[in-house]
């Protein structure tokens, strides 16, 4: 079981910026994809971004030219640069990795989750 722990999270005014980290117990070189999902209260857990383990990027539309994910694998973690928050983006974000791939299903670890609170 990966254990992967998330830090970064805060309150902070609209139009503002936060950076989340994920620090993995594995070496993220070796997952499928790693990303960042986040829930807000009374709403269903979301994709916010993906990275694969080539590089590729996907983004969900309400962060896209906001958000950028990237990865360093040298230090296994993953990071979110969160730009021009909003008050929208509240909500506990939890870094996912899909650390492999079994019968078409993902084998994936979760961590804990930090909390953004965005301002207006």
């Amino acid at each position: 079981q990966v254990q992967l722990v998330e830090s970064g999270g805060g309150l902070v005014q609209a139009g503002g910026s936060l950076r989340l980290s994920c620090a993995a117990s594995g070496s993220i070189f070796s997952f499928n994809a790693m990303g960042w999902y986040r829930q807000a209260p009374g709403k269903q857990r979301e994709l916010v971004a993906l990275i694969t383990n080539g590089g590729s990027t996907n983004y969900a539309d309400s962060v896209k030219g906001r958000f950028t994910i990237s990865r360093d694998n040298a230090k296994n973690t993953v990071y979110l640069q969160m730009n021009s928050l909003k008050p929208e983006d509240t909500a506990v974000y939890c870094c996912n990795a899909k650390t492999s791939r079994l019968l078409g299903v993902d084998i994936e670890s979760w961590g804990q989750g930090t909390q953004v609170t965005v301002s207006s």
